[in-house]
């Protein structure tokens, strides 16, 4: 993994999550840019995931590269730039959320084959796959679930 330091993000972190959100899902799925301005992503992290969620980020040289969002049972949101990808940052993230649950859903889209790849290869296994008549991107998503290995009695 590169050298990062992880910690817990505040309201000030807002915007730059919003741009890591913004910058990796327009990477990721080109198909769907430019559905949100950076105002509305903005007023999407103060006024919906921050207050919902626990927020950890990922910083290199104080600069966010990634961060994920999560609450009881689910993640709600995990990005990781595209240049930082594949540096086991998400990985990181993931264990933080994984560290203080039992069991975790998350919705991801069927065409997004590269998080795919990764919850799957992180234990996730499908539950569900729509046809996106429910979301507001009209992308059929799939849902995922992990469930903590039990652990042997002492």
């Amino acid at each position: 993994m590169a050298r990062v330091e992880l910690r817990r993000l505040g309201l000030d972190d807002m915007d730059p999550a919003a741009l890591v959100h913004r910058v990796s899902f327009d990477e990721r799925l080109p198909w769907l840019a430019g559905l949100h301005t950076q105002d509305e992503d903005r007023w999407f992290y103060r006024e919906r995931v921050f207050p919902a969620c626990t927020v950890w980020g990922a910083f290199e040289n104080d600069v966010l590269v990634g961060f994920i969002a999560f609450r009881e049972d689910w993640i709600d949101q995990l990005y990781v730039l595209p240049r930082a990808q594949g540096q086991g940052i998400g990985t990181a993230l993931l264990e933080i959320a994984r560290s203080q649950a039992k069991i975790l859903s998350l919705w991801t889209f069927q065409r997004n084959d590269a998080a795919r790849h990764f919850y799957e290869r992180r234990g996730f296994v499908i539950t569900k796959e729509t046809d996106g008549s429910g979301n507001e991107e009209r992308e059929p998503d799939v849902l995922y679930c992990w469930v903590a290995p039990e652990k042997a009695p002492r």
